[in-house]
């Protein structure tokens, strides 16, 4: 799973059966710090996210998986929308790891 920003929507006229009424979303993948990682990406939505939404996604297979019709070829299916993340603050992590003195030191 990962995070993303719902950017936009693609619109397609024509589409495999099993996409048939399926809303597809423009995402922008993101970090767990809610930075840019990669470029957008098409997924499709499953469960009604709109531009601007965080929302967390799936890919591969597991993409595949989300659909009522399993295995769509899709890459990336949203999941779910995001209300809040919680990540912990890494660089008093590192500073106060048990060695981390000596891992820096080599």
């Amino acid at each position: 799973m990962y995070l993303g920003r719902v950017m936009g929507t693609v619109v397609a006229s024509t589409k495999v059966e099993g996409l048939a009424g399926q809303k597809l979303l423009l995402v922008q993948p993101l970090d767990d710090q809610r930075a840019p990682v990669g470029g957008l990406e098409v997924a499709v939505d499953t469960v009604r996210a709109g531009s601007g939404d965080l929302v967390f996604l799936v890919g591969s297979r597991e993409a595949a998986l989300a659909l009522e019709e399993s295995f769509v070829p899709v890459d990336a299916a949203i999941v779910g929308i995001v209300d809040h993340v919680g990540v912990p603050d890494r660089s008093s992590e590192r500073k106060s790891a048990p060695g981390a003195a000596k891992r820096s030191a080599r």
